[in-house]
């Protein structure tokens, strides 16, 4: 267990490490992917862990093509510059498989200095970053006034918060392997004009007594957020909220033009990292192009004149523009069977993906959101215990659309996260985590079988509990989409040669209103079985998501409040 020390810091007196609670070109410290100098200096650990193995990608990133800024190695945020370091000397590592390793950034470039430290589970190889900042305009950094001692970790770990002088706020922790405070110049505060608030992200490592460590992230994120992320972590318990700060970039229109990428560089990164995509082997509704989509009968209707829709151009281009989504206008299927059935199944020969470029936490990171269009969802399948049951139409609607998200640093080129969209909600996995095509840089992802959410590896994951649920079935087979193979870059709206295509722009719905009623559809089931199913179908009603229950057509891309947001 944990006591308090007078500071009001906490102290373990055993190794923590129990579960608790609640993301090409050389810079100044970094070479090439994986090439991290890594010195252990304190430890008496003999056991190893895979963070003890630094991550390398299967090969070499690229020369990236000329540009004014990207994957330079620095970013000027308005007086402050500021690099990533990816080399570390160990501090001090618990000794369980799902514990964590403390580390200062080492080395430190001339004229930079540590703004924190950075903190890594156990059971991921060594993959991380954290910014050190070199004060370029005077005044924009400066030394603490003293420390607290914020957390100590048995007799070799300590971890102090800076108190920073009058107009300044720290932005990370500095970490001591003796009770010692650190020097005042071994760590600097960041001036209050260019900081923000930050909040906890991934849980990182906690001990009994309710000492959390996380990932901290800005709070504020999105498109035209100025908030810019650390790298390093911090500490939340009972006594010792979130006190950290995050930075800002206080030039980012400068920085969208200067450390953005541009169209040959975003080619460039596509190619390096873009996906291919498996379906599941009984997969009957592929994905298609929109033009595809479009030039097979698919109709415009308008409220009030339903008995005369329109066919809808191959661009898109007769579509209504902006507005909302006001249930005036909505898409459907052609009306004969035959061919509502065949446009259902879509088409992968013609299937593009779709790529909007976007800035992240103040630009400097990209994202790289690629989005498929499937004509139709299929229905879902129940998991009741044992027992699997189709449920008939619940699941259906006409036109889904899916995205992932791969986050990229602005500073080198490279790729540390990558996000599976998946229903209503998704999942972020590190590089290192990601399932990589044989020899090269391109992930893996795994489409669900009818319903489409996106997962990293095969398997089953259910929607509901581990006894009843909506089963996500996804599987390698020979039908899959290479992404870099046929895509278009249908928005980026830093770079005004890129123009958006007419339906990217169409506020309304891709596919009718489905009539029928869930409950209605459930209590059919229920009524068919008798027993010990009856009562499982009861439970699946209970646990059924959210989104299952909105059986309408979906919106297009630019409507969902991630394309000028961050995923969750």
């Amino acid at each position: 267990m944990a006591d308090l020390a007078s500071n009001g810091a906490v102290r373990s007196k055993v190794k923590p490490g129990s579960k608790a609670g609640p993301g090409g070109g050389a810079d100044p410290v970094n070479q090439t992917m994986g090439n991290f100098l890594c010195c252990f200096i304190t430890t008496n650990e003999t056991k190893s862990f895979p963070i003890d193995t630094n991550f390398q990608l299967a090969s070499p990133l690229p020369s990236w093509p000329p540009g004014e800024g990207f994957a330079n190695g620095t970013i000027d945020l308005g007086g402050l510059e500021v690099c990533q370091i990816t080399s570390f000397t160990k501090i001090w590592s618990s000794s369980e498989d799902d514990g964590a390793t403390f580390f200062e950034p080492f080395p430190v470039p001339n004229g930079f200095s540590m703004l924190g430290c950075y903190c890594q589970t156990n059971n991921t190889p060594l993959f991380g970053w954290v910014l050190a900042g070199n004060d370029v305009s005077g005044g924009t950094l400066a030394s603490p006034v003293d420390y607290t001692l914020a957390l100590s970790v048995t007799d070799s770990c300590y971890i102090w918060l800076p108190t920073p002088p009058d107009g300044y706020k720290p932005v990370g922790y500095a970490i001591t392997s003796s009770p010692e405070k650190p020097p005042l110049d071994k760590i600097r505060c960041v001036r209050d004009d260019l900081t923000e608030e930050c909040e906890a992200d991934v849980f990182l490592w906690g001990a009994d007594d309710g000492v959390n460590v996380y990932s901290s992230r800005p709070k504020l994120r999105g498109t035209q957020a100025q908030a810019v992320s650390v790298g390093s972590f911090t500490i939340d318990n009972d006594t010792n909220s979130i006190v950290l700060s995050c930075l800002k970039n206080n030039n980012f229109d400068s920085s969208l033009s200067s450390s953005m990428p541009n169209i040959p560089q975003i080619e460039t990164l596509i190619q390096e990292y873009s996906p291919r995509l498996y379906f599941h082997p009984s997969e009957t509704y592929l994905p298609s192009s929109t033009s595809w989509y479009f030039s097979n009968g698919v109709l415009l209707y308008r409220a009030g004149d339903e008995s005369n829709p329109v066919p809808v151009e191959p661009t898109g281009s007769n579509l209504p523009q902006g507005g909302s989504n006001d249930g005036t206008y909505w898409l459907d299927l052609p009306v004969n069977e035959t061919e509502r059935e065949r446009v259902k199944k879509g088409d992968l020969q013609t299937c593009e993906a779709y790529i909007h470029i976007k800035p992240m936490l103040g630009a400097t990171f990209t994202d790289i959101v690629i989005w498929v269009f499937y004509p139709f969802n299929g229905p879902a399948i129940a998991k009741l215990g044992l027992i699997d049951v189709p449920l008939g139409r619940i699941g259906e609607h006409i036109g889904d659309w899916e995205h992932i998200a791969l986050r990229i640093s602005n500073f080198n080129g490279r790729l540390y996260r990558v996000y599976f969209a998946q229903h209503s909600g998704g999942m972020w996995v590190d590089t290192p985590s990601l399932e990589f095509q044989t020899g090269t840089n391109n992930f893996v992802g795994y489409p669900s079988l009818h319903g489409h959410a996106t997962y990293p590896t095969p398997g089953l994951v259910v929607q509901g509990t581990d006894v009843v649920g909506i089963r996500n079935d996804a599987a390698k087979s020979d039908l899959f989409l290479d992404v870099g193979t046929k895509y278009s870059i249908m928005a980026a709206e830093y770079i005004s040669s890129v123009i958006e295509p007419p339906w990217l722009n169409y506020a309304r719905k891709w596919g009718p209103k489905i009539t029928y009623e869930i409950g209605v559809e459930l209590e059919k089931l229920r009524d068919s079985t008798s027993g010990i199913l009856e009562s499982a179908i009861e439970g699946l009603m209970e646990v059924l998501p959210s989104e299952i229950y909105e059986e309408d057509g979906p919106t297009g891309p630019k409507m969902k409040e991630y394309w000028d947001g961050d995923e969750r």
